[in-house]
């Protein structure tokens, strides 16, 4: 009898089932995981472009509509130079009154969109919180 060494086909089977398994597992929560990426990405556009609209205001005591296409710059002054830099993949529209502002935030990647409102007068929730909606 010669010493044959190697896997029987059961092991291999239980090898694959229990990769297939994990697979089952980690796929849903790295879909998840993306999705989540691609909300901070707009959200954390959304809070920039606030800064940039509180420093306009500072400058010109009003607030500007400003509307960023994905992956864009915005001149806010009209000076020439880019103010803001809008993720590649995050679209920015913006609305001005004369009290505050409301912009909302999308990623292409993503179907959830999130908007603020800072204007006291206009805000339908909590003035100044992101929530997930296309207005606020």
């Amino acid at each position: 009898m010669k010493n044959e060494k190697g896997f029987t086909l059961i092991e291999l089977l239980i090898v694959v089932v229990i990769i297939g398994i994990l697979a089952a597992i980690a796929i849903p929560q790295f879909a998840s995981t993306k999705e989540k990426a691609f909300d901070a990405g707009a959200k954390s556009d959304l809070r920039n472009l606030m800064t940039a609209e509180e420093a306009y205001f500072s400058d010109f005591q009003a607030y500007t509509g400003a509307t960023i296409t994905a992956g864009g710059t915005g001149d806010l002054d009209g000076d020439g130079n880019a103010d803001f830099q809008a993720s590649q993949s995050v679209s920015l529209q913006g609305t001005a009154y004369t009290d505050g502002y409301q912009i909302t935030a999308q990623h292409a990647s993503s179907n959830k969109a999130w908007c603020v409102n800072s204007s006291a007068s206009s805000a339908s929730g909590a003035v100044g919180q992101i929530v997930q909606n296309t207005s606020c």
